[in-house]
């Protein structure tokens, strides 16, 4: 099958490599254009860029499609199919009629629950209990479009970073054994009326509020980690927090309870099992606490 993939970030990456494993001619890979990245600000190609380049698949950078002459060039491409995978461009009419069969969305939820830019995390601080792969035939609306197939999997205690790992592996496998099957099956419309949305994660969202529950901010932990990180301030100096427990204890929200950082909250405590300080390594929070104890009774930010 002729296909034109469309994705950009680490999440797109198995999908593309899949489809290439399994002999479909990848006329070309549509990906966002570089971005700075790193210390030094670099622009930096995406993961699905430097994929692309790995495998000597013909790559596009538009940072538009909506141009006549952009929408022309797809058209020339003469695709069967469109597979778009965390894309991030908006992709108008005209595109999503060019390929013969239409194009297909690798989303990682299980529509209609959390469509839009952030279901993974969405789904992890809501405290839901599972998510999956949906594949889905793309239309105007967002993540609006008829099902094709999905695949479930449990939360756990996975962290974003984990559960979206594991989804681009099974969105990937899904995909390959979808496509083979692809002119029998009979899409499913999805259910508007249990439509939820995952509007992307603002910055602000990563401070933790002591006054939360503790189960809210160990959500809160495991949705932002690797990144923005969920923090609090202490000193002047903000610190990531990449993994924490649930313990007991109880006091007036923000105060640490012990020497090994256990932190009363507005329901239950919590305990920081791995830290960052801006601009050093990650740690285990007893090695952080050796070189920099924060006693107990202090308040934190």
């Amino acid at each position: 099958m002729r296909i034109i993939f469309m994705g950009t970030p680490a999440f797109a990456v198995p999908t593309l490599a899949a489809l290439h494993d399994a002999a479909h001619e990848i006329v070309a890979v549509y990906t966002q254009p570089p971005r700075p990245a790193g210390r030094g600000k670099k622009p930096q190609p995406s993961p699905v860029q430097r994929e692309a380049e790995i495998r000597h698949l013909e790559t596009f950078s538009p940072v538009s499609l909506k141009s006549q002459e952009e929408q022309e060039k797809f058209v020339s491409l003469e695709a069967d199919l469109a597979v778009v995978a965390a894309y991030g461009l908006i992709l108008p009419q005209p595109i999503l009629d060019a390929p013969r069969l239409g194009c297909l969305n690798v989303h990682a939820s299980l529509l209609p629950r959390w469509r839009g830019a952030a279901p993974v995390q969405r789904a992890i601080l809501a405290g839901d209990p599972l998510t999956g792969i949906t594949l889905m035939q793309m239309e105007a609306g967002l993540d609006t479009g008829p099902m094709l197939a999905t695949a479930r999997v449990q939360i756990e205690d996975k962290t974003a970073g984990e559960l979206t790992e594991e989804l681009a592996e099974i969105g990937a496998q899904l995909m390959v054994g979808t496509l083979t099957e692809l002119e029998m099956l009979h899409p499913v419309p999805q259910d508007d009326t249990a439509a939820t949305y995952a509007s992307k994660i603002d910055k602000a969202e990563s401070r933790i509020d002591w006054a939360a529950s503790a189960e809210a901010i160990e959500r809160q932990v495991r949705a932002f980690a690797p990144a923005p990180g969920a923090w609090f301030e202490h000193g002047g100096e903000r610190y990531r927090v990449l993994k924490a427990e649930l313990v007991e204890g109880a006091g007036i929200p923000g105060t640490v309870l012990d020497s090994r950082l256990a932190i009363a909250t507005g329901d239950g405590a919590l305990r920081p099992l791995i830290i960052q300080r801006a601009g050093k390594p990650a740690m285990e929070a007893a090695a952080l606490l050796r070189g920099k104890p924060i006693p107990a009774g202090t308040s934190l930010a």
